[in-house]
């Protein structure tokens, strides 16, 4: 077994290892990696399949954290809960009987360690007749206040409060009432937001006329927006808050495997997975820092692992037990899985590849066509040998598969913490900072520190000096080609948070969870010009947050460190 730093120590006791009727931890981390493998190897007896050879593998890739899975199934997987999966959509219709329904599930999956994500637009605008009352309908806002109170009532799993995303089209009356929700202090605060833009806004922009916005409930136009207009008022919540984020539905149907099952509203909560309604998908990621050797990729140990971990993933999917009997049935049709990677930056590092720079583009295209190629290729395997997903004659895919998504680039936040990793495919958001979380985790960059010591410029002042910094650009004691190598979020220009995350894109079924870190002197005209930038690039969704746009942040203390001291130039070349 790997060894585990002490965040990942920490993060282990606090949220994933079991607990006895006292509350005491009566789990070590080798023993839970041990559960996990041992229950989810179960399935291969469903299929003829060598359990106990198998349960090995999983162990090795686990306790090695070459692989981990996301996190109700670190924390389930061989309990009494045994839900494993953590993306889930939920249908929200025209009426009180679905919208309490969905209030009522979203609940049960909260319960059960997942997060939930709902398109409201089905919803009638505020003001609308309410004919059965004679009454008037106070619209898709109000009614997501409800959700965002159950779900401020109960924690997932009892280790982590529950997840939200709230979507509406851009065509809904009440959108710009939606966009500007989040500036009212405390509001929705378990919510993110996304505006769900479509090809006919997109469309009236370029045109430069204006758009309809239909009432749900009649199909019927009621009114015109100024796209212009709208996208600007988007970007002004944004940059004041970071909510709400865009997604570009026409994209995410364009890549919709399963267009006969219906056309896709609404992501998870961090906007990686989008879903059609009741639909779950169970994660995992790679650590990428773990798949490099003398300074190269080790090809063959990544194919390996990526075939391994499709192959735990969709035996979580025979495992699991969905909170509710229409989500077993939605994921059975479908079988999506969410095979990513992280330690992305790490990686860069050990090849000694800026993050910022033309060849770090280069090479994330490059290291997603491997990952995606092999991972299509595991799930052809897996349907030979268990058949395809059963929705798969009438899909997209033309070759049979077990599983009509493969890939997917989550965030990563807690997994990347035990596996010691940077985040998914992110930048480092400093060499030393406090995250704010479980009551502050202190994170160092151990391949900076590592390299300070070889390079013997390292100290205990220096680490001090940095704590808190998100950037060590003006830092002299720090040599230039190491500072290129440890750029970070704020370093990294916008564009090239938006050419990574579109190189990855290219490569993933699903939808890739990336936030553009902006500095506290970004613009909203710099926020609005990343929406246009992302819409080129042909994303199928977008986040921006503004260092210091909330109150309380999760990355970092101080917004005033990240501003450069001096003259400090964005490193965006190949050096």
């Amino acid at each position: 077994m790997a060894s585990l730093d002490t965040v990942a120590e920490t993060v282990l006791k606090k949220r994933y290892l079991r607990r006895d009727e006292t509350g005491e931890v009566v789990e070590t981390p080798d023993e839970m990696f041990r559960r996990v493998a041992s229950n989810v190897a179960r399935a291969e007896t469903e299929f003829g399949g060598d359990a106990a050879e198998v349960e090995d593998e999983f162990y090795e890739a686990l306790s090695n954290l070459d692989f981990l899975p996301n996190s109700p199934t670190l924390m389930n997987a061989g309990t009494e809960l045994e839900q494993l999966a953590a993306c889930f959509v939920l249908p929200v219709d025209d009426s009180l009987e679905s919208i309490f329904t969905a209030v009522k599930q979203t609940t049960l999956v909260h319960q059960s360690g997942g997060g939930t994500g709902f398109s409201f637009s089905r919803l009638r605008p505020e003001g609308d007749v309410v004919q059965k009352t004679g009454g008037v309908a106070s619209g898709p806002v109000s009614f997501m206040r409800i959700f965002d109170t159950a779900t401020e009532q109960i924690k997932q799993g009892g280790r982590r409060r529950g997840a939200n995303m709230g979507v509406l089209r851009v065509d809904h009356p009440d959108i710009e009432t939606f966009v500007d929700v989040k500036r009212e202090a405390d509001a929705l605060r378990n919510f993110n937001l996304s505006v769900a833009t479509t090809g006919a806004f997109w469309d009236a922009y370029e045109t430069g006329e204006s758009y309809d916005l239909v009432n749900p409930r009649t199909d019927e136009t009621v009114g015109q927006a100024d796209p212009d207009k709208l996208l600007s008022a988007v970007a002004e919540a944004a940059w004041d808050t970071g909510d709400p984020g865009v997604l570009f539905l026409d994209a995410i149907n364009e890549h919709n495997p399963t267009p006969e099952l219906g056309r896709i509203e609404a992501t998870n909560p961090c906007g990686e997975v989008p879903l059609l309604p009741y639909e779950a998908c169970i994660l995992g990621s790679v650590d990428l820092g773990n798949h490099t050797d003398g300074g190269e990729v080790d090809w063959e140990k990544l194919r390996e692992t990526v075939h391994l971990g499709v192959r735990f993933l969709d035996n979580a999917i025979e495992m699991s037990a969905f909170p509710i009997p229409e989500i077993e049935a939605a994921v059975a049709k479908t079988r999506k899985l969410g095979l990513g990677v992280m330690g992305f930056h790490d990686m860069l590092a050990d090849l000694e590849i800026p993050y910022a720079s033309d060849e770090a583009v280069e090479f994330a295209e490059e290291l997603m066509a491997f990952v995606h190629g092999e991972s299509w290729d595991a799930s052809k395997q897996l349907a030979e040998e268990r058949g395809p997903f059963p929705a798969w004659e009438n899909s997209t895919r033309e070759e049979p598969m077990r599983n009509a998504t493969t890939t997917t680039i989550a965030p990563t936040g807690t997994i990347s913490l035990i596996a010691g990793c940077s985040a998914s495919v992110e930048p480092i958001y400093g060499v030393a900072y406090t995250k704010q979380v479980m009551d502050g985790l202190e994170i160092v960059n151990d391949r900076f520190v590592e390299i300070a010591n070889e390079r013997g410029f390292y100290s205990e002042d220096l680490l001090d000096q940095l704590h808190g910094r998100t950037t060590i650009r003006d830092v002299d004691a720090i040599p230039d080609d190491v500072k290129r190598l440890f750029q970070t979020a704020h370093d990294v220009p916008a564009d090239r948070h938006l050419e990574i995350q579109a190189a990855f894109q290219r490569h993933v079924d699903n939808a890739v969870s990336k936030t553009v870190n902006l500095p506290h002197s970004a613009t909203v005209e710099d926020v609005r010009d990343i929406f246009l930038r992302a819409r080129e690039l042909d994303l199928k969704g977008i986040t921006v947050f503004r260092s210091g746009a909330k109150p309380e942040q999760v990355l970092g203390d101080d917004p005033l460190k990240e501003e450069c001291i001096g003259e400090c130039e964005y490193v965006t070349e190949s050096e």
